[in-house]
């Protein structure tokens, strides 16, 4: 007798499916893409920042050798993209910023192509220029976009309670400016797009976007094709952050370009042209007022927003609808008030990001709750406990805590870090000019996506064939953060099969069902889930048939090891594959494929931004020990101690390099990362020039996950993939504040920056 235990992948150590094809080099990314014809797509764009177009001559372009389309704004239809409907594909008439678009070409080289932009000449008429948003709204400042005057094309307002009610209850009030800047996404995979028309008029896009299914719809009304005639492929992504979630110029350029030369075209970005005209994080300045009673209770928190909108609205502008989450709930907030104004500028302009706003709205929240408990005499890690919600609670703003291990996060970081024995002992002085500090700051963030569409739900169809492997088709795309990985262990788990034995489509809108996209750290809970519920019908037909085979119930067999088995014991009774293959030739005449839409239940909000938008939420803490040398500015992080609620971890393995990943890009946002754009232009689009954190600069990292078994979440968990990077720059600067006294109102907080704005403090701690 063969006795096969019951095992589990949930928990475990799991390597990415995609590991071994990229270290190999099998992975083939966009770059590797070659079909046969192809032409090579390169763009012209403007030098100026504003200013009007008289005249563009490509004729000396096209009389080039090897030069099949040169193409502007006159030979396409030219339909606007973006949230605001508001950025040609080419610009005829004028340029808003430095990374406008004026014409293009298709050659047979990318050096025939960059030959034939140099080729090109354009006259412009100067227009006046603004780039300060504040000088954007006044009065007889340079108008960006004639439909909007006031240089405003969004603002935001929220609201809970009554402010002046919340003034009089607090026996301390505080007020601040914060301003945070530009960062880019710096993926490894540059921004790129092949377009190829076959002979029936369909259009195959070979894309890296975030929405294969969102992008048919909106990019088919910009180039006339119809959705139903658009075949999405995407290569493997070599990363995306959320810069792949719109639809930008470049991509409806070279579709126009293979329209026009009737061959396949490839545009492939450089690394200079990709943080140029690449989406950045939003600047954002932001001013935060709140009060506390004196036993440490929030009274109200005011908070007012200007973002730079640059010279065109993508997903940047629509940031306000996280910021506000954090600002009206992270902690109890009882009169709560939050107002954003969108600024058109001749800057360029922001896109979706990693933490779509929370880096920035958790910074000015975190640092400000800090100061309130100084001001009151508290332990900064006993003024949030004091405020910090439970399990069952639900905000003022819809936000419903089904789980809620925020209180945990808070405890476990502290108590990891040693914060309740260093905080007070770096605070009361220390001799020479290295001094350490150590810093705590939380998030909340969505944990289960966000209905920002009438649906945030994903499709699965799963198959089984005749030898017990598994083929699960998902519409969720994996950019990089092991979601089929993830999946796959779903799946693998459901039927009691080895994980190789699990594979997993995920990159052709052709075969997999629809999804929203990849966003709003939805992946493993919503696509997750789906492919789990489409596991388990296949796991019940399979029990169904063994069950009449051995004239047991369902209820008394199980699936273990790529067996059918005795429940109670594990006697192995059949092979799997065996059991599958008999259903062809009996009279069932049956086959095991399945298919799972699997809806969130969660809501949009309401016109008043009330709702509870994502099935579940995340929190976290992140404690941060540092030196910082005050004769030089200097910044050492030492070591960071996280605790977050995850809901159950999936993927050990995977989790941890979530989390590290999402602590070094934050570390990057807080202390070296910056694109320097002056006057509108971008000042160091180089990687010698912008400043990554690399691996000898990684601190140690000391993570916890706190497991709270989300009801909803399959096996519990909850989505992570943006949280890790949400708090950290808090931390740091209230670390920074622990060891010299002086508070930190602008980031990055380089070695330049700190020391200035230590001498200008003078030690006051202004």
């Amino acid at each position: 007798m063969t006795v096969i235990a019951k095992e589990t992948l949930i928990g475990k150590r799991v390597p990415k499916l995609d590991a071994p094809p990229k270290v190999s080099g099998e992975a083939r990314y966009l770059q590797d893409i070659e079909l046969p014809g192809m032409l090579f797509g390169k763009i012209l764009r403007t030098d100026r920042v504003h200013a009007r177009i008289l005249n563009i001559d490509v004729s000396a372009a096209k009389a080039l050798p090897g030069v099949h389309a040169v193409i502007t704004a006159a030979d396409t239809p030219n339909v606007p993209l973006g949230i605001g409907r508001d950025n040609p594909p080419l610009k005829g008439d004028k340029v808003r910023c430095i990374r406008d678009e004026i014409a293009a070409v298709a050659a047979e080289t990318e050096e025939i192509a960059e030959e034939a932009l140099r080729l090109i000449k354009i006259e412009y008429e100067d227009l006046p220029a603004v780039f300060d948003p504040a000088e954007s709204l006044k009065e007889g400042a340079p108008v960006i976009h004639d439909k909007h005057p006031d240089n405003i094309p969004f603002t935001f307002e929220y609201s809970h309670g009554d402010i002046s009610e919340g003034e009089k209850e607090s026996d301390v009030i505080l007020e601040e400016k914060v301003k945070l800047h530009y960062v880019t996404h710096c993926c490894m995979g540059v921004s790129g797009i092949i377009a190829n028309f076959d002979s029936e008029g369909n259009l195959v896009v070979y894309s890296q976007t975030q929405i294969p299914f969102m992008y048919k719809k909106d990019i088919s009304p910009v180039i006339g094709v119809p959705p139903e005639k658009i075949h999405v492929i995407q290569p493997v992504i070599g990363g995306a952050f959320g810069s792949k979630l719109d639809i930008y110029p470049f991509e409806p350029i070279c579709i126009f370009l293979a329209r026009v030369s009737r061959r396949p075209v490839k545009m492939v970005f450089t690394r200079e042209e990709e943080l140029v005209a690449s989406p950045t994080r939003q600047p954002v300045e932001l001013t935060i007022r709140g009060g506390a009673k004196k036993d440490g209770t929030l009274t109200f928190r005011e908070v007012h927003t200007v973002h730079d909108n640059g010279g065109y609205t993508s997903w940047g502008a629509t940031t306000p609808f996280v910021i506000m989450q954090t600002v009206s709930s992270l902690y109890r907030v009882p009169h709560c008030l939050y107002k954003t104004t969108v600024v058109y500028t001749n800057n360029p302009y922001s896109g979706s990001f990693r933490g779509y706003g929370n880096l920035q709205a958790t910074y000015a929240v975190e640092t400000h709750m800090d100061k309130l408990a100084e001001a009151l005499g508290i332990d900064p890690l006993e003024f949030r406990l004091r405020n910090a919600q439970e399990e069952g609670e639900t905000t003022p703003q819809g936000m419903r805590f089904h789980t809620c291990g925020f209180r945990d996060c808070l405890t476990t970081a502290a108590e990891k870090s040693g914060f309740r024995e260093k905080h007070p002992a770096y605070k009361s002085g220390q001799e020479g000019p290295v001094k350490r500090g150590v810093g705590i700051a939380s998030l909340l963030h969505v944990g289960g996506g966000a209905k920002i569409y009438r649906t945030d739900g994903c499709g699965t169809m799963l198959k089984v064939d005749d030898f017990g492997k598994v083929t699960v088709m998902t519409g969720s795309t994996d950019i990089g953060q092991g979601s089929e990985t993830v999946i796959a262990q779903f799946v693998a788990e459901e039927l009691g099969l080895p994980i190789g034995s699990i594979s997993v489509i995920n990159n052709d809108s052709e075969i997999t069902p629809w999804d929203v996209g990849v966003h709003a750290s939805r992946t493993t809970f919503i696509a997750g889930k789906s492919a789990q519920l489409a596991a388990r019908k296949a796991r019940m037909k399979l029990l169904k048939v063994a069950s009449e085979k051995f004239d047991l119930a369902p209820g008394q067999l199980d699936l273990r090891g790529g067996q059918v088995v005795r429940a109670e014991d594990g006697e192995a009774l059949m092979d799997l594959g065996k059991l599958i293959r008999s259903l062809h030739f009996s009279t069932k005449n049956d086959i095991v494929m399945t298919s799972e839409y699997y809806e969130p239940p969660s809501m949009m909000q309401d016109k008043e931004f009330k709702g509870d938008v994502s099935a579940t939420y995340a929190f976290g803490t992140q404690v941060v020990e540092l030196e910082v040398d005050t004769e030089t500015g200097v910044v050492r992080i030492l070591r960071v101690t996280a605790a977050h609620d995850v809901g159950r971890v999936i993927n050990q393995m995977g989790i941890e390099g979530q989390v590290e990943g999402g602590i070094v890009m934050g570390i990057g946002y807080a202390t070296t990362e910056n694109l320097v754009v002056e006057n509108g232009k971008v000042m160091n689009p180089s990687f010698r020039d912008y400043k990554l954190i690399t691996a000898p600069e990684v601190p140690e990292i000391d993570m916890t996950f706190i497991e709270t078994m989300d009801k909803e979440g399959p096996a519990g968990a909850k989505g992570i993939g943006e949280a890790p990077a949400i708090c950290i720059s808090a931390a740091i600067a209230n670390a920074l504040y622990n060891a010299t006294g002086v508070r930190f109102y602008e980031l990055p907080l380089t070695p330049e920056k700190v020391l200035r704005r230590l001498r200008e403090a003078g030690g006051n701690g202004a």
